[in-house]
Parts: C-alpha cells; sequence; structure tokens
C-alpha cells in the first residue's frame, strides 16, 4: 500500500524526551484537551514508531496517542555503552507517560513492544495488589511478538546476533542482508516496497544503529526465558481485556504461537490474519486497525 506519511514527515512532526541523559524521539497525536482515552503504541524490533504509520489518523481520531522510538531504536539515542533490556524499556515508558500526565492508558504493541507491554501488565498487576501509584492499564491488544519464549521461533540472523559471534555479525550488517531478513518474516503476497525496505534501514542505522548495538537489542530472546513465569503469568491473570491479532504466515511467532495462547490463556481473544506475515500493521493495515476497534467497541458494549 502506499504509504500514508513519509519517514521524513514523521520525524519533523515529532519531539524529543530526555531519558537517563539520553535523547528519545516521541509523536504524540489527537487532542490531548480533551478526555478520550490514552493510547500508547510500542514497536517492534529492529524499526522504530513509524511501523504505525498506517493506522495513526484513524487512531487519533479515537485516542490522545502517544508513542516513541525505544532507546536504541529509530531516531532515539543508541549509545554503545548500554545496558538495554526489557525491563529499560518499560521504566521509559513509564517515565514519558508520567511526564504527559498519562495514568491510564490502553496498549497496541508488536514484536519486541509485545514483551514491554507485558512487563507494564505485570507492574499493573503488581501495584494492583498493592496500591502502589502508578501507571494503570485499560487494555491490552498484542501483534505477532513472542508472548511465550516456547514457542518463539527465531530466524537465523537472530540466532546469529544472539550467539558469541553477535558483534561481529552486526558489523557486517548490509541493507542486502537486512532486505533478506525482512522479506523472511513477511507474508509472501505482502512483501515490503523498496521505499519500505529504505525506511526501515535508515530507521535501523540511524546514529550508529545495528551495526554498532544489534547483538546488545537481541538480548531480549534471553530476557524472554529468564522472565518467562512473570510476563506469561502476567497474561494468565490479566485483569484486563487482552486481545491478539496475528498474522498467521510469520514463521517467528505466527499461528503456532495463536494455538499455544488459545490453550494458556483464559478465555483468549485472538483474531488471525491468514495470508500475512509478521508485520500485520504494515501488510494488512486496515484489517489491523478493524480488529482493533472492534476490540475496544466490544470492551465499550460489555
Amino acid at each position: 500500500m502506499p504509504l500514508p506519511i513519509s519517514l521524513a514527515d514523521w520525524r519533523a512532526a515529532g519531539s524529543a524526551f530526555t531519558y537517563r541523559g539520553h535523547e528519545i524521539f516521541v509523536r504524540t497525536g489527537g487532542d490531548w484537551s480533551s478526555d478520550q482515552p490514552a493510547l500508547v503504541l510500542i514497536h517492534g524490533f529492529p524499526t522504530a514508531s513509524w511501523d504505525w504509520a498506517h493506522q495513526w489518523e484513524a487512531l487519533c481520531e479515537r485516542y490522545r496517542v502517544a508513542t516513541l522510538d525505544m532507546i536504541g531504536f529509530g531516531f532515539s539515542d543508541k549509545p554503545r555503552d548500554y545496558d538495554y533490556s526489557i525491563m529499560d524499556q518499560a521504566d521509559l515508558f513509564e517515565a514519558w507517560l508520567a511526564k504527559l500526565g498519562v495514568s491510564e492508558a490502553h496498549i497496541l504493541a508488536h514484536d519486541y513492544g509485545d514483551t514491554v507491554a507485558q512487563e507494564l501488565l505485570a507492574r499493573h498487576i503488581d501495584r494492583k495488589a498493592s496500591g502502589e501509584a502508578g501507571l494503570r492499564l485499560q487494555s491490552v491488544c498484542f501483534l505477532n511478538g513472542g508472548l511465550f519464549p516456547e514457542q518463539h521461533r527465531a530466524t537465523f540472523t537472530q540466532r546469529l546476533l544472539h550467539s558469541p559471534l553477535g558483534p561481529v555479525v552486526s558489523s557486517l550488517m548490509t541493507r542486502k542482508r537486512f532486505e533478506k531478513g525482512l522479506s523472511e518474516v513477511f507474508g509472501p503476497d505482502t512483501q515490503p516496497s523498496s521505499e519500505e525496505v529504505d525506511a526501515f534501514w535508515t530507521l535501523a542505522t540511524e546514529r550508529g544503529g545495528m551495526p554498532a548495538i544489534g547483538h546488545k537489542l537481541i538480548r531480549y530472546i534471553a530476557e524472554r526465558r529468564v522472565n518467562r513465569d512473570r510476563w506469561v503469568g502476567a497474561l494468565i491473570e490479566s485483569p484486563v481485556p487482552l486481545r491478539v491479532i496475528d498474522g498467521a504466515l510469520d514463521p517467528v511467532s505466527g499461528a503456532h504461537m495463536v494455538a499455544h495462547y488459545r490453550l494458556l490463556i483464559p478465555s483468549p481473544d485472538t483474531v488471525l490474519i491468514d495470508d500475512v506475515g509478521h508485520w500485520p500493521q504494515l501488510e494488512a493495515p486496515t484489517r489491523v486497525l478493524d480488529a482493533f476497534l472492534d476490540f475496544q467497541s466490544g470492551m465499550t458494549n460489555a
């Protein structure tokens, strides 16, 4: 589909937030003077908030929308000497949302962002039990991601990045290799255009990016294993509505992940899009938007 907004225009519409001494690219949309609900968009690996460009305008008509490029991604700083972690990315979102005055929010997340959302959900559960103040969630919607480490089927490149060869693999990353990796996880009939690949490559390599720190960002795979009980437990115990919208053809976290979700999660709410892969918000943008708004409407009408 034609891109609704260029990467340059997306960047120009953003601003900066300082986190732990580093500059973070942030974007907001919608009417922040209204009482519309807040919606937080959380991107995946190895791209950035621009992944939500197709849904942006429609969501901004209904929500106060907040998104950012996590540290190490997109137009945000990518320090080489930094301990990248899911926990830290969750801290980043909480710090920025507190600055915005957001105490309650819905979440729409993808891939790596799913794991950040799981940690935010776990914190919500902890706070509900303890009475502690902090961000409260109203719902979470997940797109293709490694919700269960036992079901995550890493690509060959991801396995190399996560191996002792990771620093070398990162340093040798080229646009051609990057495009090949993307093509492997998109659906056969919904491959990214050259323009999209160019944008993804720009986001991944801005400020040094993937060639310098890809092997550090990929540590989330090990984090998922270590925190499996906490993050899967948050799904099982969730006090807020959850929905999974998933591209079935994704070899990493496609139909097999949804099947596992349906086995483990009480009253599972899932939407499987049969003919797309790992990036459903780009491969089937209208269907993803419709499925998300249907999820939200169902809560309103319940």
